[in-house]
C-alpha cells in the first residue's frame, strides 16, 4: 500500500471509504473556506483509494505550534500513523487530537502512542435503523412521543424540504433565537453560511422546516452520506409551543431518511446512559430517547502525542484555561 495526498479527480473515491460526513471532501472545502488548512491522506492499492483521512491543523496563539484535528476517521493502521506524524512534524503539531468513528479497538490507539484527550465531539450517540416498516418505527416509540407527533398531525402542522433562501434565512434567524434562548454555543452567521452553500449543492445537506398557521416553528438542517442520514442542527421558536412541531419533524425526517435510502439515522449525538437531568442539554437528549433510538457509544477521544514534553505543558495550561472559565461562569459579574 502506498499512502500519499489526495487529489482532486480521486475526490469520488475518497467519500466512498470515509464513514462521517466531517471526513467528506465537501466538508474539507468548507473548512477551507473558514480558512482552515485541510489536509486529506489516503491508502492507495495500485490507483483504487482503499483509506482516507481528513485533518484540519490548529495553530495556537502567541505560539508557533499547532494542533492536528482528525474527526469522525476511519482506524489509521501503521503507514497512516506514519503520515500523520511526518504531516505533524511538518506542521510543527504537538499532537494530532483523534475521534475516531469507531465502537471498538481502544488498546489500539493507546498501543500507538495515543492518550485519551479531551473530548471535543460526544462520546455518544443515538441511532435509529431505517430499515423497519413505519408501523414497527412508530411501536418503538415511547407513548408520549407517539401522542405528540399524532396532535402535531391533528393540530395541522406542516412538514416539507425547502432549500430556498427564504427557508435558510429563517433557519439563521430561529437558530440564534434558540442559543439565546437556551444559553447555549453557536457558530456566527457566515459560518452557517458558508456551510450550507459548501455541502447543499453537493447533495449532503437538506433543509426541512415544520410550519403552522403560516408561521415557521422550526428549521432543521440534515446530512445524507453514504447512506447514512444525520441530524447536525436544529432551531425552533417559542410560539405554539403546544402544536408539537419539533415532535413531528423528527417523525417526517425519519421518513426522509427512508426516502433517500438511508439505512440508519445517526442523531449527532447524545448524553451517556446515565444522564445528569440537570445538564443543560438533557433535554435534547429525552426527546431523542423518545424515538425508540438505540444509545451508541464510540471509543472516544485520543491524542496521538507527537512532542510528548510540550503536549505535558499544554494539558497544563488547557486546564488551568478550563478551570478559569468555569470559575468566570459561576460569578455573578
Amino acid at each position: 500500500m502506498i499512502v500519499r495526498e489526495v487529489y482532486l479527480e480521486e475526490k469520488e473515491q475518497f467519500n466512498q471509504v470515509v464513514t462521517h460526513p466531517l471526513q467528506s471532501w465537501q466538508w474539507g472545502e468548507f473548512r477551507e473556506k473558514t480558512g482552515v488548512k485541510v489536509l486529506r491522506i489516503s491508502g492507495f492499492e495500485q490507483k483504487n483509494v482503499i483509506s482516507g483521512f481528513q485533518l484540519t491543523i490548529h495553530p495556537i496563539p502567541k505560539t508557533n505550534y499547532t494542533i492536528g484535528y482528525l474527526p469522525k476517521c476511519t482506524k489509521p493502521d501503521s503507514q497512516i500513523f506514519e503520515a500523520l506524524k511526518k504531516i505533524g512534524q511538518d506542521y510543527n503539531c504537538i499532537f494530532i487530537k483523534m475521534e475516531p468513528n469507531l465502537t471498538s479497538g481502544k488498546q489500539y490507539f493507546l498501543e500507538n502512542n495515543c492518550m485519551p484527550g479531551r473530548p471535543l465531539f460526544t462520546k455518544y450517540t443515538f441511532q435509529i435503523d431505517l430499515r423497519k416498516t413505519e408501523e414497527n418505527l412508530l411501536e418503538q416509540m415511547k407513548q408520549k412521543t407517539r401522542y405528540n407527533l399524532r396532535l402535531a398531525q391533528k393540530n395541522g402542522v406542516k412538514v416539507e424540504e425547502d432549500n430556498s433562501l427564504n427557508a435558510f434565512q429563517a433557519y439563521l434567524e430561529l437558530t440564534f433565537q434558540t442559543t439565546k434562548r437556551q444559553k447555549f454555543y453557536a457558530h456566527n452567521k457566515e459560518y452557517h453560511e458558508k456551510m450550507w452553500q459548501t455541502l447543499f449543492p453537493s447533495g449532503i445537506a437538506h433543509l426541512l422546516k415544520a410550519t403552522y398557521k403560516n408561521q415557521i416553528l422550526a428549521t432543521w438542517i440534515l446530512f445524507t452520506f453514504n447512506n447514512v442520514l444525520y441530524y447536525p442542527y436544529g432551531a425552533s421558536s417559542r410560539e405554539y409551543r403546544e402544536v408539537m412541531a419539533s415532535n413531528l419533524l423528527m417523525w417526517e425526517a425519519i421518513r426522509f431518511g427512508q426516502q433517500q435510502h438511508c439505512h440508519t439515522f445517526d442523531m449527532w449525538g447524545s448524553l451517556g446512559p446515565e444522564p445528569d437531568t440537570k445538564d443543560p442539554w438533557y433535554g435534547f437528549h429525552r426527546f431523542k430517547e423518545g424515538y425508540g433510538a438505540n444509545l451508541v457509544e464510540f471509543i472516544g477521544t485520543y491524542d496521538f502525542i507527537l512532542n510528548q514534553p510540550l503536549y505535558n505543558l499544554y494539558n497544563i495550561a488547557d486546564n488551568l484555561r478550563w478551570k478559569y472559565l468555569k470559575l468566570k461562569a459561576l460569578l455573578p459579574f
